[in-house]
């Protein structure tokens, strides 16, 4: 699949540059971006390429479609009444990048094949679900999992969730915005591709990304192991991730075929003698279920104090 030509035109030139660099780092989109501030750079840009998306501010709408022919043209609005009458979306730019994003997305879904996508990014790169969990309490296991997948994030693309029936927002996590129950609810739909709404819901620390945590910890319960998995083929099946890494509660419904079907687990222990029995019955409790196949994914490592 080729790159995609998206042309931001706007007056307002920090504002096209900032919006150019929230799109960039979208890079299953493969996005070729260009900002104009001026009629003669789009008209000079027209004559070199022709645009898939443009993003015009509204006081330019008229004169740079004529300048920059485009597939899908969406009009940028400060929110006050504008003169021209126009056929094409309109888009309030300050609202968030996701937002954004997800409008353009409503209009301009059939122009990304979403497995070229997923095949241009990720190649034949072999698929991964990191489990991060422990028995044991307060060993700092959400802090590993996330440095763990900044490590992997330089070399592959990456994607943490966290799975932790209270993941603790306002400290690792924002406490607004778009969340893991917005992407359980869509890949309830059986509608769309995951793969592009994810691009409207991922945050960034560096180059990993991550979706903000469920919020109501009562949700979080509803949620069975079965389902959970589910959602990770999907996610593996129909976006760039090759690897997920996933911070698991023990709280969650269950649990054991959540961390079944992980390609490995990261098992956070310390040595005391109350951290050990707790790893001792955990492994009983495989063992007495039939599940040895989990025992032989734990890897050990050694847990914050």
């Amino acid at each position: 699949m080729r790159s995609k030509n998206l042309v931001v035109c706007d007056t307002e030139e920090e504002y096209a540059k900032a919006l150019a660099v929230y799109f960039m780092r979208k890079k299953e989109l493969m996005l070729q971006v260009h900002v104009c501030s001026s009629i003669s750079h789009a008209e000079d840009l027209g004559e070199e390429i022709r645009a898939d998306i443009l993003l015009v501010a509204a006081e330019y709408a008229k004169k740079v479609q004529e300048k920059v022919k485009a597939e899908k043209v969406f009009i940028l609005s400060t929110g006050k009444k504008f003169d021209e009458k126009t056929e094409f979306p309109v888009l309030f730019k300050y609202q968030p990048g996701e937002k954004l994003l997800s409008g353009i997305l409503r209009e301009c879904a059939d122009i990304f094949d979403a497995g070229d996508m997923v095949q241009s990014i990720s190649g034949n790169k072999e698929r991964k679900i990191i489990g991060v969990f422990s028995p044991v309490c307060r060993i700092g296991k959400t802090m590993y999992a996330f440095r763990l997948g900044e490590e992997l994030a330089e070399s592959e693309n990456v994607l943490y969730l966290n799975l932790e029936v209270f993941a603790g927002l306002g400290g690792h996590f924002e406490q607004s915005g778009q969340t893991l129950s917005d992407v359980l609810y869509y890949a309830r739909q059986e509608k769309g591709n995951l793969g592009l709404l994810l691009t409207t819901l991922v945050c960034h620390r560096g180059n990993l990304d991550y979706v903000q945590p469920m919020p109501v910890s009562e949700d979080m319960k509803e949620i069975r192991g079965s389902e959970w998995v589910e959602l990770m083929k999907k996610i593996l099946e129909q976006s760039i991730y090759e690897t997920l890494v996933l911070d698991i509660s023990d709280g969650i419904p269950e649990l054991y075929t959540l961390l079944k079907c992980c390609t490995e687990i990261h098992m956070l222990v310390l040595e005391d003698e109350y951290s050990k029995s707790k790893i001792l019955q955990f492994e009983h409790e495989i063992s007495l279920l039939g599940y040895d196949d989990i025992l032989k994914k734990i890897i050990q490592k050694g847990g914050a104090a």
